[in-house]
């Protein structure tokens, strides 16, 4: 009986019977008001659970349950709050609901109180299901339950880093076991180095969504195999395969003992790249020979990457694979070298990569913002060697955020009364969002300041906290919070809350401290920087940074100028984003995948002053924020000078001006002009369900449209593609062009382009190449730059045109066959021209995704 653990739980009341049901669906993660309904019963113990409803009502006293029962306004709150999601879970299914999707992550940042996510990925995934259940999307999701997840932060006197990873017990989490027809606990199992590994069924439903997960701690499991799904990213490589097995192998044979039959599957990341064999397993079980079944599932697969350095992908070693995954490649029925080559990279041979996994396993594939699309295709350019980078099958969708969930319930309020509820959907109506010019500066500049203020009370709240902890004094707190006051919200603030990655450059404005000092102590025009993240507990230069802010927070020209926050985290991520003046982002070009905090700083009107990379490349429009060109220079420590001066500079002499250029009223019009603009401008273009429309139209529609016509007529398509690459590239490396007839250096409008070429096609037939002219106009200089937001559904671009050439019956005297283009040129100007031959068929879903390129 010592130290066990005595849970004395009350009885809800019949009044409020369906609490619990409010608690267990994540729709409250962004309907505030349900969350207000648990904060109210007890807020100094909705603090103490981490604001998690369903320890709430394990813990709540029964005297204030019963208080509640009784009181009419908090019945009435409680009845809307019933009602609203009623009628939200009531609306059926999208006329455009499209294909089902099934959407793999290893993490999701649903809310705080749920902590199976680690940073910007899990965010991002939870805010993607959130969407889908918002836009009634045929979709859902498959990811794992981990008891500890990621952990909490303390940070010591010394500004040492301490990672604390808490237990967690299932019945605290918004999740049910998912039961079979007869009630028992569906499970399922995977053949791990040789031996059978269970994982149990767990369903969080997110509004309309479900939400499946998967964990490891079962009775019938060896200890170390209990111990999987123990801790997000934990253990050595062996645990990492075998997480990254129970995900992608367990996930695909969760939804199959569900009897849910996807027509897309998306891997968010490569974590679940083991998804693709065991989609293979399951085609070629049914007869499809290896690589017609490759064909097949590669149709069906989306894979979404984010990260821009090679170092971020997964890879284990081959002798680790083949131990893991002995028996599964004897069901594929191949070789180990067959098996291996699924993950091979040119660059590093020797390991097992799993984005390589991924671009093998599937068809359509994507960066999250226009520069980290370019840089991903020129970092997996190699899994296409004849092509340059930009004609890759690499596209990118631009992300965004869920709006309901980071913009403040203080501007909801104000939006309702300034513009109307309907401004909840018709969040990419540019023209609607027009209208915030109209509002009264005086009152949008009142409504920020009440928000601001409520940040301010939050961040005092936690540092107090933080402080009676350390067993620091009253009068060391009051140093420090002197500028952080509720009541007086007028100084500006900046803040840089995210993972402490050496690459975010979070210590960047702290290179010249004695120029800093000076921007941030001026007695008319006081600046406070707030910092927060966690840097992970393996990488010591994060730890380093975090060490250097805590230190400079405490010293005599710091103090109170520069804070830091501990333990950063989903709420403190809200709060502060909403809050802020100013959005600092400071990454090393191209680095930012996309980065969506300051995405979630714009929606709430807060200014970005951000290097020009990720999302804000695309974001800014020089009067909703400031944006700073990288420098472009090779050396690291001559770019972060430089960059330091530059950011410092725009602070210095255009942020800080612009802020404190106040009128009669106390009211900056200008700034609040600019603010305004920040927050029509990015809702608009970056609402995460403009995110799932542009996924669903460029490639959830095209995978599932490519894999039906693959599938159809017992596979037929899937083994005629398969044959038909394997002979284009055995007859490939003697295919040749030759040019017959060369065009005038000079043409007058109106006359026709005409050429001639010869291709000799070593047995191939002339459809299976397609042989093309490419024209780029260099002057007047065409902008061939991709458009914003995404890459699919383009229209051609101004300035580069595409001619494809005809086959004729003739052929040269080395056997040769003769192509022709006759064509009138569509515009004047000075081109660079080619001549290109690939491969092609209709049955290919990129017209170059094999990879074989040769010009003229």
């Amino acid at each position: 009986m010592r130290n066990s653990l005595l849970e004395i739980t009350p009885v809800i009341p019949g009044s409020l019977t369906r609490l619990p049901e409010l608690a267990g669906n994540l729709f409250f993660s962004w309907h505030r008001p349900t969350r207000a309904l648990f904060e109210d019963l007890d807020p100094e113990l909705w603090k103490q659970t981490n604001c998690n409803p369903r320890l709430m009502l394990r813990c709540v006293n029964q005297s204030a349950l019963e208080r509640y029962a009784r009181d009419e306004q908090y019945l009435a709150r409680f009845h809307l709050a019933l009602e609203t999601l009623d009628a939200y879970l009531a609306v059926g299914a999208a006329v455009e609901a499209g294909p089902l999707v099934a959407y793999f992550c290893a993490e999701y940042g649903f809310h705080e109180s749920f902590p199976i996510y680690s940073g910007g990925l899990g965010v991002l995934a939870g805010d993607y299901c959130k969407a889908a259940s918002d836009e009634r999307a045929n979709f859902v999701a498959v990811g794992l339950l981990y008891e500890q997840g990621y952990f909490t932060q303390t940070v010591d006197n010394d500004g040492a880093q301490q990672a604390e990873y808490r237990e967690r017990d299932p019945r605290d989490l918004p999740v049910e076991p998912v039961r079979s027809g007869a009630g028992e606990w569906l499970k399922v199992s995977v053949r791990i180095a040789a031996r059978e590994v269970v994982a149990r069924l767990w369903k969080a439903q997110v509004g309309r969504v479900a939400v499946y997960l998967l964990d490891t701690n079962c009775a019938e499991n060896a200890p170390t195999d209990r111990d999987i799904t123990h801790r997000l990213y934990g253990g050595d490589e062996s645990t990492r395969v075998r997480q990254e097995m129970i995900l992608g192998i367990g996930g695909v044979r969760a939804l199959r003992a569900l009897g849910v039959q996807p027509a897309v599957w998306h891997l968010n990341e490569g974590h679940a790249a083991f998804l693709i064999l065991e989609l293979l397993r399951e085609q070629v079980q049914q007869g499809l020979p290896f690589n017609a079944a490759l064909e097949a599932v590669a149709a069906a697969c989306v894979f979404t990457t984010h990260t821009p350095v090679a170092a971020g992908h997964d890879a284990f070693g081959f002798e680790l694979i083949v131990q893991h995954f002995d028996g599964f490649i004897r069901e594929l029925g191949v070789p180990v070298e067959r098996f291996l080559e699924l993950g091979r990279s040119p660059s590093a041979p020797g390991l097992f990569n799993m984005t390589r996994l991924a671009l093998n396993g599937a068809r359509h594939i994507n960066g999250v913002s226009r520069i980290h699309g370019a840089v991903s295709a020129r970092l997996v350019a190699d899994q296409w060697p004849e092509l340059r980078p930009e004609d890759n099958p690499v596209g990118f969708v631009t992300n965004g955020v869920h709006v309901p969930t980071f913009l403040h319930q203080r501007w909801m309020e104000f939006l309702d009364r300034e513009l109307g509820r309907e401004w909840r959907e018709r969040l990419s109506d540019p023209d609607f969002w027009s209208r915030l010019e109209g509002v009264p500066e005086e009152r949008y500049w009142a409504t920020a300041q009440d928000v601001k203020s409520r940040m301010l009370a939050n961040v005092r709240e936690r540092l107090q906290r933080e402080y009676q902890r350390r067993g620091l004094s009253p009068a060391q707190l009051r140093h420090v919070t002197r500028f952080l006051d509720p009541q007086r919200p007028g100084v500006l603030t900046l803040g840089f809350a995210r993972r402490f990655a050496t690459y975010k450059r979070a210590t960047l404005l702290l290179r010249d401290r004695a120029r800093l000092a000076r921007f941030v102590n001026n007695p008319e025009r006081p600046v406070v920087l707030l910092f927060a993240g966690k840097a992970h507990p393996a990488d010591e230069p994060g730890k380093q940074v975090l060490r250097e802010l805590r230190q400079l927070m405490v010293s005599q020209e710091f103090a109170g100028r520069i804070v830091f926050l501990e333990d950063y985290d989903l709420q403190l991520a809200r709060s502060l984003v909403s809050g802020v003046d100013v959005w600092l982002n400071n990454p090393i070009a191209p680095l930012e995948a996309s980065g969506t905090s300051g995405i979630k700083a714009a929606i709430n009107g807060r200014l970005n002053v951000s290097i020009l990379d990720g999302w804000w490349a695309e974001g800014w429009t020089q009067d909703n924020g400031w944006g700073v060109a990288p420098v472009g220079v090779q050396d690291g420590e001559r770019r972060d000078v430089l960059e330091a001066e530059l950011m410092l500079g725009m602070l210095e002499e255009e942020v800080l001006p612009l802020y404190y250029g106040r009128d009669e009223g106390g009211c900056p019009g200008d700034w609040v002009r600019r603010s305004k603009r920040a927050m029509a401008t990015v809702i608009t273009r970056f609402n995460m369900r403009r995110v799932l429309v542009d996924y669903r139209h460029g490639l959830y529609a095209p995978a599932a449209e490519h894999a039906r016509r693959l599938a159809a007529d017992g596979s037929t398509g899937a083994r005629t593609l398969a044959e038909w690459k394997q002979r284009v590239r055995q007859a490939w490396p003697r295919v040749s062009l030759k040019l017959l007839s060369d065009a005038a250096r000079d043409l007058p409008r109106g006359e026709r382009l005409r050429l001639r070429i010869a291709a000799g096609l070593n047995g191939l037939a002339p459809a299976d190449m397609r042989v093309e002219f490419v024209a780029q106009r260099l002057l007047p200089e065409a902008d061939l730059s991709p458009p914003p937001l995404s890459s699919y559904g383009r229209t051609a671009r101004e300035g580069l045109w595409q001619v494809p050439f005809t086959a004729t019956d003739e052929q040269d005297a080395d056997g040769a066959v003769i192509f022709a283009l006759d064509v009138e040129p569509p515009e004047c100007g000075q081109f660079r021209t080619e001549v290109r031959i690939y491969p092609w068929h209709e049955l290919l879903s990129h017209p170059h995704e094999l990879g074989l390129m040769k010009w003229l």
